[in-house]
């Protein structure tokens, strides 16, 4: 799928990731990726800076820890981003329901 008709959705596709435990970066665009069944193929320099944006926005907050052996920023979900992500949920289900109303219309 062209990636420029999903643009406004990363935030929440990178919150989701994040719902069931702490990841760090690379693993956060494997989720992505497998979760979306390879839909979604983010690259570093897309899903870095959003993910520095949305700690700045208290929606994640990250500690440095050793993972497999090697050291890592991990990033997990402030109750701010649960809420957060729950609201782009909302949103995007009353949205993804509007077009699917329109698309079936006979």
């Amino acid at each position: 799928m062209p990636r420029e008709q999903y643009s406004g959705h990363l935030d929440m596709l990178l919150l989701a990731a994040l719902r069931a435990r702490p990841l760090h970066g690379y693993a956060i665009i494997d989720e992505v990726r497998r979760a979306s069944g390879n839909r979604f193929d983010y690259p570093e320099g897309t899903v870095y800076p959003a993910l520095h944006r949305l700690e700045d926005g208290g929606l994640l907050r990250s500690r440095w820890g050793d993972v497999d052996g090697r050291h890592r920023r991990v990033y997990e979900l402030t109750a701010h981003g649960r809420k957060a992500l729950e609201k782009h949920r909302s949103e995007w289900d009353r949205f993804s329901a509007g077009v699917r109303a329109v698309l079936e219309q006979s």
